[in-house]
């Protein structure tokens, strides 16, 4: 191997580290995005529950429950407030959930930049050393190597970072599916509901729909971590899975053909919402495989070249 192999290895692995500080930079940005969209969110659902919790210390007491009390509506309004209430607090809960993962991941990427801080400087010196020895060479060779490694390295890292935002892509696209799977088999459980299912119905239909909450908070996961891989090749989206509705519980204090067809239908639109998310990750991963496809050919085509003009 001669020195000019010996430094482009070196060039290509300095490469490699300055395109990962700078995918790590956006990363940061990204995720300090995602952080504050959290917390956002949390003071707003904060708000939120203390309303809901306000109405229901109206209606377990005071005026407000002793009017319901005249009117006979009492029961029915406390039991729908205790649903709204608890509803916010699970929300609360999976967002608190989701700003734990996300600041983990902060501090993985500021531990990351930690170690490739100097890659910059040190690219920077191995290119001034093989900017000299090519003009002490005299080898008119020199000018076009120096090109095909400079590409070689930027379409390798190109490809490397489309290849994670695909894999990422790939997993999102799996979790995004199992919600779709989990409303389903409760859009099914509904229907059997609506044609006399009775109780039996209503706890499949819930299990099933429990299932899908759970299933979405790993989804937006997913589709978080997406959304950092998609920004380290150039798309800035900030994907968010639809709420899945917690509040059935409450729907077994008013069962009937009216509340059966309402869940019903707030079931097949949470699936269609998910079912769009589910559409729009797997286009965005097919682009991204035919741009892998594109770099990696573009890199077998550099590699055939530098092999010519070493050889020829």
């Amino acid at each position: 191997m001669t020195s000019f192999d010996t430094l482009d290895d070196d060039l290509r692995t300095a490469r490699e580290r300055v395109r990962r500080l700078e995918r790590l930079t956006g990363q940061r940005r990204a995720v300090a995005a995602q952080i504050q969209e959290v917390e956002t969110l949390l003071g707003d659902l904060e708000i939120r529950l203390a309303e809901e919790e306000d109405d229901v210390s109206r209606l377990e007491g005071g005026f407000t429950a002793f009017l319901s009390g005249l009117t006979g509506s009492r029961e029915g309004r406390l039991a729908r407030e205790r649903a709204e209430a608890q509803a916010v607090r699970q929300r609360i809960e999976g967002q608190r959930a989701r700003l734990g993962w996300l600041q983990a991941d902060r501090a993985a990427v500021e531990s990351g930049l930690a170690e490739v801080g100097p890659a910059p400087q040190e690219y920077g010196a191995l290119l001034e050393r093989k900017e000299r020895l090519l003009m002490a060479s005299g080898d008119p060779r020199g000018g076009e190597l120096s090109r095909i490694a400079r590409e070689l390295a930027e379409t390798a890292a190109d490809l490397r970072e489309h290849e994670e935002a695909h894999r990422a892509g790939t997993a999102a696209a799996e979790a995004v599916g199992q919600v779709l799977r989990c409303l389903g088999g409760a859009r099914g459980a509904s229907a059997w509901d609506m044609l006399g299912g009775g109780t039996f119905a209503d706890m499949v239909e819930h299990g099933h729909l429990r299932n899908a909450d759970e299933a979405a908070w790993h989804a937006q996961r997913a589709l978080d971590a997406f959304a950092r891989e998609l920004a380290d090749v150039g798309v800035h989206v900030a994907p968010v899975m639809p709420e899945v509705d917690t509040r059935w519980f409450a729907d077994i204090f008013f069962d009937n053909i009216v509340t059966d067809a309402f869940k019903h239908q707030r079931i097949a639109r949470t699936g269609e919402a998910v079912a769009e998310t589910a559409r729009w990750v797997s286009g965005t991963v097919d682009g991204l495989a035919a741009r892998c496809g594109e770099l990696a050919r573009r890199r077998d085509s550099l590699e055939a070249r530098r092999e010519d003009v070493l050889t020829g």
